[in-house]
């Protein structure tokens, strides 16, 4: 490991150096490349100064404390200085094996949501619904920007699908282990006798493709244009603004109807089609895409679920890391992190176990 911390600070002082290159200061693309570079060391280099400086005083004291061998007092004190040290040193070389956990190089894009109902009928797209103003509520309080692809309601005033783009800092990194199936047990409002029903809401979440990630040659690509239509088949515009894409390899389909704009509306479910191509190219999946968002999401069956929402007894439970809060209407009004924040640190414990281990 050290060998490895000697490296990196190596190369943050070459970075440094960098940036006070005037050829570099000059060039707005590689000044933001190397003032990238360098930010992203920043913290492992300052830790591992710490560590070094911890180490230094370490061998500092174990002298101290072997030259009082004779005095009783000041070995005392260099014991107690000790012992504290260590604890210190143990503690920036835990930091130090975090930090050296390689990132998921998605972590810092901007993803596509996904939400369909799944089992259990017309509660199903009502808590489609749900989840989808939970996700936009979230997003407004970190201050990104949610732009709506394409929504398909339900007569009961929910929806059967939406997608939407979901853009600003780090949003794959907070919403990556939100892909999976969601439970909802609740008394539906029409169920006069107040008997709680199980229904299910798919959410898969792709990080954003861009251009140079997944190319999408145009002879592949087959593009249809149709009149965009609201709830209830009312009419939006009666212009053929709406845009289907067809990818012809995968036979993938995209549409999107939110912009008034062809053009806007084209561009949009590019940028949906190159998140979903880049999902199968990461994943080395070369099935059929029916398949291979099946294992993504999972069936909508009741069984498979990674979180469930109960509403007679006000809690959530994420079934993967055992974990239950009883702050289900804060949870649904958008505060996640109170879910989030455990995720992420288990997902980084277990790479930790991982780098050990190796």
């Amino acid at each position: 490991m050290e060998d490895k911390l000697e490296s990196l600070e190596r190369r943050y002082e070459e970075l440094g150096g960098l940036l006070g290159d005037p050829s570099i200061l000059s060039d707005p693309t590689q000044l933001k490349r190397h003032s990238k570079a360098h930010a992203e060391l920043h913290a492992v280099v300052e830790t591992y100064r710490k560590f070094k400086s911890i180490q230094r005083q370490l061998d500092d004291t174990r002298a101290m404390l072997k030259e009082a061998s004779a005095d009783a007092e000041m070995r005392a004190l260099a014991a107690e200085e000790l012992e504290q040290l260590q604890a210190k040193q143990s503690e920036l070389e835990l930091r130090l094996r975090e930090l050296l956990i390689p990132k998921d190089p998605n972590d810092a894009k901007n993803v596509v949501i996904e939400i369909r109902a799944g089992a259990g009928g017309d509660e199903a797209t009502l808590f489609a619904a749900d989840l989808f103003r939970m996700y936009t509520r979230y997003a407004e309080g970190r201050g990104w920007k949610v732009e709506l692809i394409s929504a398909h309601p339900s007569e009961a005033g929910g929806f059967k699908e939406v997608i939407a783009i979901v853009s600003g800092d780090k949003v794959y990194s907070r919403l990556k282990h939100e892909s999976g199936v969601h439970r909802v047990q609740r008394v539906p409002a029409t169920e006069a006798s107040g008997r709680i029903h199980t229904s299910t809401v798919t959410v898969a979440v792709l990080p954003e493709a861009e251009e140079v990630d997944v190319e999408i040659g145009p002879d592949e690509i087959r593009k249809d244009t149709f009149c965009s239509s609201g709830p209830g088949g009312q009419s939006v515009n009666t212009t053929y603004s709406a845009i289907r894409i067809t990818h012809l390899p995968t036979g993938l389909v995209v549409q999107c109807q939110d912009e008034k704009s062809q053009h806007k509306n084209f561009a949009k479910a590019l940028r949906v089609l190159r998140s979903r191509l880049l999902e199968i190219k990461q994943h080395e999946q070369h099935q059929a895409i029916a398949k291979e968002r099946r294992g993504q999401i999972g069936s909508g069956d009741r069984a498979e679920k990674i979180r469930t929402y109960n509403f007679r007894e006000g809690r959530v439970s994420d079934h993967r890391i055992n974990l239950t809060i009883h702050r289900l209407s804060e949870v649904l009004e958008g505060d996640l992190d109170p879910l989030l924040d455990p995720l992420i640190a288990h997902d980084s414990a277990e790479k930790l176990k991982q780098e050990t281990a190796v």
